[in-house]
């Protein structure tokens, strides 16, 4: 049996071409260069992490065999011996102090790898195989961030531009595939790696075609062009496994969708009086308001009748039994009289004007589960109108807090809580980074409190309580409405073996021949 971690398969020598359609293009081959989902999936198959993340993100030993914090501020790391570069020369923990110092610092990128690697105040090469990282004050969850990206070569690397990386030319990893080209916009073409250290794939040669279009892809995968193709449509699971010649491959999403509503203290710009005047206060101040809100959201409905059951509600952050989920905060029940109460009780027995923003091209029936929500709104007495945005339009002016209301999705890709809490919840600090994402100005001091006492915990299940808890005051003080974890989609050829996985990455080392 093949030790490798992420699938591979010893009796599949001789396996020929396997053919994959996804969904999202990427931006560069460059690893360091967009922290990405698509680049980072890509990336995955030439360079390997210190720390690998399996389908249910839970961490397994990559380039690093074993880890600890040796005191309160130094982590280290072991590395695996043996393992080569693609070229044939040997990994070591220079490579890894390189890449540490490159990552954050890839010119022109537009999303940094920094986050990851800003607590590192100082790294140190103790042998070949050793290394050692001092961080600023108490970091447990190190082993998670050094997860997120790639270690390149610095033979191959120093001095090596993201151009470099696009031609192939600095394409020298130690993952399981060898570059063989790529063309923007079409494809992405691998090689198995015959000296993998986690043994050869069973794949001779891979292409990832690049298809936005969700019919195209379904085609393709239909009319034999394709063996696997992901983001498949909700409203095609049936058909697809009614055709005998394929089936459907399916995981929990770390990716929560929720509804944030405006926090700040002011006229909020898309909320108005019966008679369509602004309203000199924010309604949603008032937490019966943000609870109305709640009730109000007939979370099974959108599960069943929008996205096909390819959803699970939810009333938290977290997915099901994942790391800092609670069964303390069941899904909301429905409860639209409920929810007029509280309206009549805050002030607005006649409910008010609303206009509520989401996206129409980046989640999940993204532009539908919005309608829905509207009307479940009016029903209660807030009367919405929709407005559904392209992304890139959407999210720089939610970015401003131009929105009352917005529909949106946050992908954990720690796997763990300090990720929501931290970038969606935590009070907006511009220079400490926390609140990031918090496009609704949301602030409690007690939610603040506990996310830096989480943070600075290194006993794992004392940090999930004080994450736990954490979530409790957030979730009862409505800083967001959780509304459902999306259910991951592949279409898969018959014979061939996917493993689905959390984080959406689609990953040739996850489909293997059956037996």
């Amino acid at each position: 049996m093949s030790l490798h971690p992420l699938g591979a398969s010893p009796r599949a020598q001789t396996a020929p071409a396997l053919r994959i359609a996804v969904e999202a293009d990427i931006t560069s081959t460059d690893p360091h260069f967009h922290n990405l989902a698509p680049n980072k999936a890509v990336s995955a198959h030439f360079f390997d992490p210190l720390i690998l993340q399996d389908a249910q993100q839970r961490l397994q030993p990559g380039l690093a065999e074993s880890w600890r914090a040796i005191d309160d501020t130094t982590w280290e790391f072991k590395l695996r011996q043996g393992v080569t570069w693609h070229d044939g020369s040997p990994f070591t923990a220079d490579d890894v102090a390189f890449t540490v110092q490159r990552a954050p610092s890839v010119p022109n990128s537009p999303s940094s790898f920094g986050l990851y690697l800003r607590q590192i105040a100082e790294t140190t090469v103790v042998d070949a195989h050793t290394i050692r990282f001092r961080t600023n004050g108490v970091f447990p969850l190190m082993p998670v961030y050094l997860s997120t990206f790639g270690i390149v070569s610095r033979k191959h690397g120093e001095g090596a531009s993201t151009a470099d990386y696009n031609s192939g030319k600095a394409m020298i990893g130690t993952g399981p595939y060898r570059f063989v080209s790529w063309r923007q916009g079409e494809s992405i073409v691998m090689e198995r790696n015959p000296d993998y250290w986690g043994g050869a794939q069973p794949w001779a040669t891979v292409t990832t075609r690049f298809m936005r279009s969700a019919a195209s892809r379904v085609a393709a995968l239909l009319s034999g062009d394709v063996d696997l193709i992901d983001a498949l449509p909700t409203s095609d699971i049936a058909r697809v496994e009614r055709d005998t010649r394929f089936r459907v491959s399916r995981a929990i999403s770390n990716r929560n969708m929720y509804v944030f509503v405006d926090h700040l203290d002011r006229a909020s710009p898309f909320v108005r009086d019966r008679q369509g005047q602004p309203m000199a206060q924010n309604p949603f101040r008032d937490l019966r308001v943000r609870q109305a809100v709640s009730l109000a959201m007939n979370r099974d409905a959108i599960v069943s009748r929008v996205m096909d059951g390819a959803a699970e509600a939810t009333g938290q952050v977290m997915p099901r039994d994942w790391f800092g989920w609670t069964p303390t905060l069941p899904v909301p029940a429905y409860d639209p009289a409920g929810a007029r109460r509280l309206l009549t009780e805050a002030g607005f027995p006649n409910g008010f004007n609303l206009t509520i923003h989401c996206s129409n091209n980046r989640y999940v029936n993204d532009e539908r589960i919005c309608q829905a929500i509207g009307q479940m709104l009016t029903r209660i007495g807030i009367q919405t109108e929709v407005q559904a945005l392209p992304f890139s339009t959407w999210i720089t002016a939610a970015s401003r807090q131009d929105y009352s209301m917005l529909f949106g999705g946050w992908g954990i890709d720690t796997a763990e809580p300090s990720s929501p809490l931290g970038s969606l919840l935590a009070t907006y600090n511009r220079a400490t980074g926390q609140g990031a994402s918090n496009r609704s100005r949301y602030s409690n001091p007690e939610v603040d409190r506990l996310v830096a006492q989480g943070l600075a915990t290194l006993d794992d299940e004392a940090r999930r309580q004080i994450f736990i808890q954490a979530t409790e005051v957030a979730m009862r003080d409505v800083g967001l409405v959780p509304m459902h974890h999306q259910v991951n989609l592949w279409g898969v050829r018959a014979g061939l073996q996917h493993t689905a996985r959390a984080d959406e990455w689609t990953l040739a080392t996850s489909v293997r021949p059956a037996d």
